[in-house]
C-alpha cells in the first residue's frame, strides 16, 4: 500500500473514531444530500437567474456545474477508476446508499466548489457562507466514508478550476460583445 493510500486511510479512520455520533451522523446525511445531483447549487442558480441583476452569475454557476460534471463524472472517474473506501474497507457500515460510481474525484465536492467559486467571486458578501457550505458538503463525503481525502482535495481543485474557466470565458464574451457594440455604434 502506498504512503498516500495509508495517509488517506488513516485520516478516514481518525474521522470515524473521533467524530462520529448520532447527531453528527444525521447532520452529515442532510449536508451530503444537499449536494446530491448538485440540487442546492441548481436551486441557488435558479434563484439568481430569476433576478435580472444576478442572471449572468446564475448562468455562470450552471455553466461551472456542467463543466465540473463533464470533467469529473464523465472523464476523470472513468480514467482513474478508483474504488471507494467502503469497497476497500468492507467492515464499515455506510449511513447512506452505496454510491455506484468510482471515487476519484469527489463529484459532490467538484460541483460544490465549481459553483461556490463563481458565487464567491460575484457575491462577496456571502462568500464565507457559500464556501462554508461547499466545505461541509466536501467533508460529509469523508465522514460518510464514500471518498478518500485525496478524492476531496482533487474535487476542490477541479471545481475551482472549472469556476475560473467559466468566469474567464464569460468575461471574454462580455468584453467581445462590448467591443463589437462600440464598433457598431461608431
Amino acid at each position: 500500500m502506498s504512503l498516500l493510500q495509508r495517509l488517506d486511510n488513516s485520516i478516514l479512520v481518525l474521522i470515524k473514531n473521533s467524530m462520529h455520533s448520532i447527531i453528527m451522523d444525521k447532520f452529515m446525511i442532510i449536508i451530503t444530500s444537499l449536494g446530491n445531483g448538485g440540487v442546492i447549487w441548481l436551486l441557488i442558480a435558479a434563484l439568481l437567474i430569476i433576478n435580472k441583476k444576478y442572471r449572468n452569475v446564475g448562468f455562470m454557476a450552471i455553466g461551472a456545474l456542467i463543466l465540473a460534471t463533464v470533467l469529473g463524472e464523465g472523464v476523470l472517474k472513468h480514467l482513474v477508476q478508483r474504488v471507494r473506501p467502503s469497497a476497500d474497507i468492507p467492515a464499515v457500515n455506510l449511513l447512506i446508499a452505496k454510491p455506484l460510481s468510482y471515487s476519484f474525484p469527489s463529484g459532490h465536492t467538484t460541483s460544490s466548489f465549481a459553483v461556490a467559486g463563481v458565487l464567491a467571486k460575484y457575491l462577496k458578501k456571502y462568500s464565507i457562507g457559500i464556501l462554508g457550505l461547499a466545505s461541509l458538503i466536501a467533508f460529509s463525503r469523508l465522514y460518510l466514508y464514500v471518498h478518500y481525502p485525496t478524492d476531496v482535495i482533487a474535487g476542490i481543485i477541479l471545481g475551482l478550476l472549472c469556476s475560473k474557466l467559466v468566469i474567464d470565458a464569460s468575461n471574454k464574451m462580455i468584453n467581445y460583445r462590448e467591443d463589437n457594440n462600440k464598433e457598431i455604434s461608431v
